[in-house]
């Protein structure tokens, strides 16, 4: 098997990524991985890189600059890519790659043209009552990652009501389910043998976690000793009490 150039971290919201995301940062050999393929995101970084122009990813001009742009983003100085890809993105990234590499006979070998020999990663939340509940707290609050001083890492506008919200609990646990489904029928049938992670693993220890995935992407898993976490948990009392009112109502959640 050939020495990985690249890594996609491959999960749903609120599984860890970010924290995952940032400690990868840390060791100064495993890139910069970010959602690069955000649909709701092309903007934002197309704007930052510095592309100019009408954000069309239709256009093949517009794409190799997008993607060359990816490339060095997601680089960085460390001779690696590292890409987190979510599974709303999955295929829209897909459709995306086989318009720039249509000879291709593979989604996966779309990815290997695109970002060189890859090994991916699956980072998955076991409680998906938890997951859900995290995912509604943050649309409801706009705070969506904290620093372990307690200022805001990332915050935007509220997207939903405030409160307690049984029907949109269900909802969303349905929705991440239905992801976490996904990926491994997309693994198996693109030949894909990840490093399987869970969210409650790398929240219990996260530097043996990174250890893990540096080893799996070809760097010193030694590394990991040097990082410490850069996000702090945001579930509080508040999403305590919404798991115990759905849990009091939904004994097999």
């Amino acid at each position: 098997m050939d020495q990985p150039t690249a890594y996609i971290l491959c999960s749903t919201p609120r599984s860890g990524t970010t924290l995952l995301c940032d400690l990868l940062s840390q060791t100064g050999v495993a890139g910069h991985p970010d959602s690069f393929f955000r649909q709701k995101s092309l903007k934002y970084w197309a704007d930052l890189w510095g592309l100019g122009g009408c954000v069309d990813c239709q256009d093949a001009a517009f794409s190799a600059r997008y993607l060359a742009a990816m490339r060095q983003a997601g680089q960085g100085e460390t001779g690696m890519f590292g890409l987190r890809l979510m599974g709303p993105d999955l295929q829209f990234a897909c459709d995306w790659l086989g318009r720039m590499h249509p000879g291709r006979p593979s989604e996966a070998d779309r990815f290997a043209a695109a970002f060189g020999p890859l090994r991916y990663i699956y980072l998955s939340r076991s409680d998906k009552l938890a997951e859900a509940v995290s995912y509604i707290r943050a649309e409801q609050t706009g705070l969506w990652h904290g620093r372990p001083d307690g200022s805001t890492l990332e915050e935007i506008a509220p997207t939903v009501p405030q409160g307690y919200d049984p029907a949109l609990i269900t909802a969303r646990m349905a929705e991440l389910s239905d992801y976490d489904a996904a990926w491994p029928r997309w693994f198996e049938a693109q030949g894909i043998a990840p490093l399987r992670l869970s969210y409650e693993e790398l929240a219990a220890a996260p530097q043996a976690t990174l250890a893990q995935v540096l080893g799996h992407i070809g760097q010193d898993p030694a590394l990991a000793a040097n990082t410490a976490p850069g996000l702090r948990k945001l579930a509080d009392e508040t999403s305590a009490d919404w798991i115990r009112r759905y849990r009091d109502a939904h004994p097999s959640a």
